[in-house]
């Protein structure tokens, strides 16, 4: 039996098995780091690739679990914008996602339980979070 290589040493392509190819000629710049990003290791993204890759919902089974685990050591994580952006992006992540993850809605519940959020935005962001995934 071949041992698989860690998933922090593949890119979300070889995860997903699908190349997106290079971006369209006229992509924004977004659109062009998003397509950057599908090919960089998982375990070498920044806060700020996570970040991108969230709001973009672009590789979500992958790494979200991977933001959970930097969230759980810092919650208030700090993309390019502000501290707590990437919380902020995961909250945003489809309830349906949460459906289908409910040990990673436990991991984020656990997250949002261990902070006061420094700015009313990012209180914002976790009430319409618990109102969205409210069952």
């Amino acid at each position: 039996m071949v041992d698989e290589p860690p998933v922090d040493s593949l890119t979300l392509e070889q995860i997903e098995g699908r190349s997106w190819g290079d971006p369209p000629p006229d992509a924004t710049a977004l659109m062009t780091r998003v397509h950057e990003l599908r090919r960089k290791p998982v375990g070498t993204m920044g806060a700020e690739d996570l970040r991108v890759l969230i709001a973009q919902k672009v590789g979500l089974d992958t790494v979200v679990p991977v933001a959970l685990a930097r969230l759980a050591q810092d919650p208030l994580l700090e993309g390019e914008y502000y501290p707590g952006d990437v919380l902020a992006a995961v909250l945003a992540v489809p309830v349906s996602y949460w459906a289908a993850n409910p040990a990673q809605q436990t991991a984020l519940e656990r997250v949002i339980g261990s902070i006061d959020p420094p700015d009313p935005e990012l209180a914002a962001d976790i009430r319409a979070y618990r109102e969205r995934t409210a069952q």
